[in-house]
């Protein structure tokens, strides 16, 4: 679908590495493109984004266009999940792994133009016990990664910090064990030990640009989850040497998969690291929420496609629509993604395919009953 939006509601994190004076910058580059601004917020850090986002969406705006790193877009997505509203991305941030995924421009000039005059896809989001990411939610070394960056060290520095956090990190890293059950019943229960890091994505990238794997898109109704196994130094390069594009899949001392729903139990216990932010920590379940988020991307992205029919009406509603009126049950009708199946099935009939782990190591099983 490529009709413009006629009106946006503008937020802009200003405390993203990008933000400072952005806000002004992206209201004035979008109205030169003939959208009409009808709102526009400035805040510093992530509560304020929270609230603030929280007050414009009981306006039930059409399209809503936020400016920041992934945290900040991570956020704007899952508050904006089965509604109508359309969500804008303007990438302030370090890593900007979303736009990437999106295949948005990351200048701010053209940023504004894949809203002017781009089209709306659906796009998944992963979650954590309800918790929701767009590109990576993991456990172990990108914890200590994301401990170890500040705010200093990403201004100063850009997507190099992450390098810098990265030895610090690795320098104090503990192995641990992981078990992974499949609620759906696709895999048998796999152990893993002895683990350096456990991801699980919804999205392509991570990281500052890495892949999660040769296959993953944000589109596809699953999550791709890997686990990298402590090793020597030599070894973990050459897994370093091929994030980018995803290869590293293929290492020996990797182990991956894909599924729709996964419970991760480690010990010791771990935080989770979803999208930058540290919050929560395992057991966790992880689920994919499929076609959760209707998203403008420029004309050209690949990178999703639109499945629903609600996303027309959000755009051409603006920002002066009443809220949606109660089901018969009740409860507000949740947008486009209440509408549809969870996944979307291949044309042949069945199930999207599910890759098969590759499991090593001795199992424990004693130590895993225990838990």
């Amino acid at each position: 679908m490529q009709q413009r939006p006629r009106a946006v509601t503008l937020v802009v994190n200003e405390g993203a590495r990008r933000g400072s004076g952005s806000l002004e910058r992206a209201a004035g580059a979008l109205r030169r493109r003939g959208v009409d601004v009808v709102a526009a917020h400035s805040v510093t850090g992530g509560d304020a984004l929270r609230d603030r986002l929280g007050a414009v969406l009981e306006q039930r705006p059409g399209t809503v266009v936020v400016g920041g790193g992934d945290g900040s877009l991570s956020c704007a997505a899952g508050m904006v999940a089965h509604t109508p509203t359309v969500l804008g991305l303007l990438p302030l941030g370090t890593a900007n792994d979303l736009a990437r995924t999106l295949q948005l421009p990351r200048g701010l000039e053209a940023a504004c133009d894949a809203v002017a005059h781009g089209h709306v896809v659906d796009v998944d989001l992963g979650r954590a016990d309800g918790r929701p990411f767009v590109n990576v939610a993991s456990a172990g070394l990108s914890v200590g990664v994301t401990e170890a960056l500040d705010a200093g060290l990403k201004r100063r520095l850009g997507a190099p910090a992450y390098g810098v956090a990265l030895l610090r990190a690795y320098r104090h890293h503990r192995p641990f064990a992981a078990r992974l059950e499949f609620p759906d019943g696709d895999h048998e229960p796999v152990e893993w030990h002895d683990l350096l890091q456990l991801a699980v994505g919804n999205g392509r990238h991570h990281g500052g640009g890495n892949a999660v794997s040769p296959t993953a898109t944000i589109d596809d109704g699953l999550l791709d989850v890997y686990a990298v196994r402590t090793a020597g130094l030599r070894e973990h390069l050459r897994v370093a040497a091929s994030l980018k594009d995803g290869s590293f899949v293929a290492h020996p001392s990797v182990d991956a998969l894909t599924t729709r729903r996964v419970r991760v139990v480690t010990d010791p216990g771990t935080p989770l690291n979803l999208d930058g932010e540290v919050v929560g920590g395992t057991p966790a379940l992880f689920e994919v929420d499929r076609n959760a988020v209707h998203v403008l991307v420029p004309r050209s992205s690949t990178a999703a496609t639109y499945d629903g029919d609600r996303g027309e009406e959000a755009l051409d509603r603006g920002d002066r629509s009443p809220a949606a009126a109660p089901t018969r049950d009740g409860r507000r009708d949740r947008g486009p993604a209440a509408l549809r199946p969870t996944a979307r099935r291949p044309s042949g009939g069945g199930s999207p395919p599910a890759g098969r782990p590759r499991v090593r190591g001795r199992r424990r099983d004693r130590w895993w009953a225990a838990r």
